[in-house]
C-alpha cells in the first residue's frame, strides 16, 4: 500500500526528500511495465469508441432537464382539468412534489450505484420516470398527479449523480470534460424541448398528458439502450472484477490502452470488496476535505441565485415588453450557448479556471441588477441593466458553474466512496434547491430587491475566493493521480 502511494505521489512532486532512495527502487520494479504502457499513453484513445456510452448515459440528463420544465406551460391547464384552479399550494404541489422525490432518489442513488452497478442504475432511474410520466399523463385527480411526479422525481433523483459517475468513469482523461459537459447541454435540451412541447397547450384541450406521454419515449430508450452499454472498468475492479474490468477499457478506450489503465486502477487499494462504505468514512477521517470542497461547490452552486433568476425571469421581461414565451426561449438560448462554449473550453483551459470566471461573471451580472433596482437608474436604463444582467448571469453560469461541479466531484472522489459521496452532495444541491424556491418570493417582499441581489453576489464572490483556494485542476489527469494527489496515505 504504501509503495504504491510513493509511486504515485512522485507524480507531484510531494515527496519528502528523506523518502527518495525507497522511491527509486519502487519505480525501477516498474519501470518495463510503465515504459510500454506510456509509449501507447502518448497518442489519446479514439473518441469513437465510449462516445456511444456517452450519448445512452446523457439520455438521463435530458430527461431531468424535461420534467424540470413540463409543467411549466401546462400548469394552467392541468388546474383546470383537475379542479385545483385557483389553489396555490396545490399548484405548488405539483411543481415541489417532484423536488422532494429527487431529494429521496439522491439519497439512495449511491447506494444503488454501488450495489447494482452504473448500468443497472440508470435502467432504476428510467424505471419510475415511465411509471411516474404514464400516471400523470392518464390521472383525473390531484392527487394522481402528486404521486406520479414524486415517482418522476425519485427517477430525477438517481439520474444526475450517476450519470456523472459513469461519465467520468468511462471516459478517457482527455476527453472527459467535454464529455462531462454533455450533461449540461442535455438537460438545456431537455428544458427547451419541454417548453417546445408546450407550446400548443392553450389550443388544444388535454395537451398537457401528450407533454408527460412524451417523456416516457426517451426514459424508455435509455432502459433498453443501457444493456448494451460498457460497465463501469472502476466499479467492476472495485468488486474484485478485473477480467470484466479490462473487457470493458478495451471496449472504450482501445486493445492498446488496457494495460495501462489498469496499472492506474492498481495503484489504489480496492479494499475488500465485500465490504461496504460507513457514512463515517464520507464524513470524517482523510475523505473529510474531499467531501467539503464538493458539498460546498455545490451549496454555493444554488445560493448563487441561478433558480431565483429562473423564478424572477418572468416578471422582468414581462416588465420590459417581452412575451413569456420569447422570455423562456432567450433564457434556454443563453443557457445552451454557456454549454456548448463550456464543452469546447473544458478539456483545454480546465475547470478551475471555467469556475472561477463564471463565478466572477456571474457577480458582475449580479451588480447590475442591483444597479437596475437602484432608484437612480431611469426606467427604461432600468429595464435594460436588468434584462442584460439576468441573460448575462445564466450565460457565465452556464460557462462553469452549472456543468464543473457534477464533472469534478466524481474526479476529486475517491473510487470507494465516490457513490455514496454523489450522492451526499446530491441532496445537498436538492435540499437548497427547496429552500431557495420556498423563501425566495418572500426574501424578496422583505428585503427588497436590490439587497437581495447583493447577498447573491457576495455568495458568487465568496465561491470565487472558496474556488481559488480549494479546487486542484483536474485537466488531463487520470482519476487514480488526481485521488492520490488530494488524500493523505493511510
Amino acid at each position: 500500500m504504501w509503495g504504491r502511494h510513493r509511486e504515485a505521489f512522485s507524480m507531484y512532486k510531494r515527496m519528502p526528500s528523506r523518502d527518495h532512495s525507497t522511491l527509486v527502487d519502487d519505480v525501477e520494479e516498474n519501470s518495463a511495465l510503465l515504459q510500454n504502457s506510456m509509449d501507447v499513453e502518448t497518442t489519446n484513445p479514439s473518441w469513437l469508441l465510449s462516445f456511444p456510452h456517452v450519448v445512452v448515459a446523457t439520455i438521463s440528463s435530458l430527461l431531468f432537464g424535461y420534467h424540470l420544465g413540463v409543467v411549466n406551460e401546462p400548469l394552467e391547464s392541468i388546474s383546470i382539468d383537475l379542479g385545483f384552479r385557483g389553489n396555490t399550494l396545490a399548484e405548488g404541489l405539483v411543481v415541489s412534489t417532484c423536488l422532494g422525490g429527487a431529494f429521496i432518489g439522491s439519497l439512495f442513488s449511491g447506494w444503488i450505484a454501488d450495489s447494482a452497478g452504473r448500468r443497472r442504475a440508470f435502467q432504476l432511474c428510467a424505471l419510475p420516470m415511465i411509471i411516474g410520466a404514464a400516471t400523470s399523463a392518464t390521472t383525473r385527480t390531484l392527487a394522481g398527479m402528486l404521486i406520479g411526479r414524486f415517482l418522476v422525481g425519485t427517477g430525477m433523483g438517481i439520474g444526475p449523480p450517476v450519470a456523472s459517475l459513469y461519465l467520468a468513469e468511462v471516459s478517457p482523461a482527455s476527453l472527459r470534460g467535454t464529455y462531462g459537459s454533455f450533461i449540461q447541454i442535455a438537460t438545456c435540451l431537455g428544458l427547451m424541448g419541454a417548453l417546445f412541447i408546450g407550446i400548443p397547450v392553450r389550443e388544444t384541450a388535454g395537451w398537457w398528458r401528450i407533454c408527460f406521454w412524451v417523456s416516457t419515449v426517451p426514459a424508455g430508450i435509455l432502459a433498453f439502450a443501457m444493456i448494451f452499454c460498457a460497465e463501469s472498468p472502476h466499479w467492476l475492479y472495485k468488486k474484485g472484477r478485473s477480467a470484466e474490468a479490462e473487457a470493458e477499457f478495451e471496449r472504450l478506450l482501445g486493445g492498446s490502452h488496457v494495460k495501462y489503465a489498469m496499472l492506474e486502477l492498481s495503484k489504489l487499494d480496492r479494499g475488500d470488496e465485500a465490504d461496504t462504505v460507513k457514512l463515517s468514512e464520507v464524513f470524517h477521517g482523510r475523505h473529510f476535505r474531499v467531501v467539503y470542497i464538493g458539498s460546498t461547490l455545490f451549496a454555493l452552486q444554488q445560493l448563487s441565485g441561478i433558480n431565483a433568476v429562473f423564478y424572477f425571469s418572468s416578471s422582468v421581461f414581462k416588465s420590459a415588453g417581452v412575451p413569456s414565451d420569447v422570455a423562456n426561449a432567450l433564457i434556454g438560448v443563453a443557457n445552451l450557448t454557456g454549454s456548448i462554449v463550456a464543452m469546447l473550453l473544458m478539456d483545454k483551459l480546465g475547470r478551475k479556471l471555467l469556475l472561477l470566471w463564471s463565478f466572477f461573471g456571474m457577480t458582475m451580472s449580479m451588480v447590475l441588477q442591483v444597479a437596475a433596482a437602484n432608484s437612480y437608474v431611469s426606467g427604461s436604463g432600468s429595464l435594460y441593466l436588468s434584462v442584460g444582467g439576468m441573460l448575462m448571469f445564466v450565460l457565465t453560469f452556464a460557462l462553469g458553474a452549472g456543468p464543473v461541479p457534477g464533472l469534478l466531484l466524481p474526479e476529486i472522489f475517491p473510487n470507494r466512496i465516490r457513490a455514496k459521496a454523489m450522492a451526499f452532495c446530491m441532496s445537498v444541491h436538492w435540499v437548497i434547491n427547496f429552500f431557495v424556491g420556498l423563501l425566495f418570493l418572500r426574501l424578496l417582499e422583505q428585503l427588497g430587491p436590490q439587497l437581495l441581489y447583493s447577498i447573491f453576489a457576495s455568495v458568487c464572490m465568496m465561491a470565487v475566493i472558496f474556488v481559488k483556494k480549494n479546487v486542484m485542476e483536474t485537466k488531463g489527469k487520470s482519476l487514480q493521480e488526481i485521488e492520490i494527489a488530494l488524500l493523505p496515505p493511510e
